[in-house]
């Protein structure tokens, strides 16, 4: 590509008009010197390299809890109570989940068949019973199933009844008190 330059000579005279024009060894020499510039890598590099290999380790030992969201009430107001029929209906909640429950069916159908369960199974098992138990006692639906022996219903045939008992007691009471001699445990 050449390029004319005009010259500014005074005196009336025709311009004179200077054509250069730029070879290839130019050409490749500009080439060469603006590569030279550029040559080595780019200012602050290292210091680039650091600073992410530093972020990225402080991403991962950050700690979740800090910079939460959640909002922190200023006014702290008083747990109200769940009342007497709030707590039975949650209750009765609870009992019909745990009679529902799959697993637990089918690990009582198990135990009916006459299959051992292994120990976990069993602990799973017998905490569930008990839940339930401890429910339907607080619901008022629990009945205690009597074992009753004939050994036991001669005892409790026999047996006098608590307001005998207590009479009786009362004065096997009063005569030990009168009976009583204090002089014996003095030394």
């Amino acid at each position: 590509m050449s390029r004319s330059k005009k010259s500014r000579s005074g005196g009336g005279a025709a311009d004179v008009i200077v054509v250069r024009n730029r070879t290839q060894s130019d050409v490749d020499g500009r080439q060469l010197k603006r590569d030279k510039k550029r040559k080595g890598l780019k200012t602050g590099s290292r210091n680039a390299e650091v600073k992410s290999q530093k972020e990225q380790k402080a991403s991962q030992n950050r700690d979740p809890r800090l910079g939460s969201k959640k909002k922190i009430p200023l006014i702290v107001e008083a747990v109200k109570k769940p009342t007497k029929v709030e707590r039975r209906i949650s209750a009765e909640k609870e009992l019909e989940m745990l009679e529902n429950d799959a697993q637990l069916n089918v690990l009582l159908d198990r135990i009916d068949e006459g299959e051992n369960l292994g120990s976990g199974l069993q602990k799973y098992v017998d905490e569930k019973l008990a839940r339930i138990e401890v429910l339907m006692k607080q619901l008022g639906l629990y009945e205690e199933e009597l074992e009753v022996d004939e050994y036991q219903e001669q005892e409790e045939y026999s047996a006098p009844t608590k307001a005998e008992k207590k009479q009786s007691s009362d004065e096997d009471l009063l005569s030990q008190f009168e009976s009583f001699d204090i002089n014996q445990f003095k030394g």
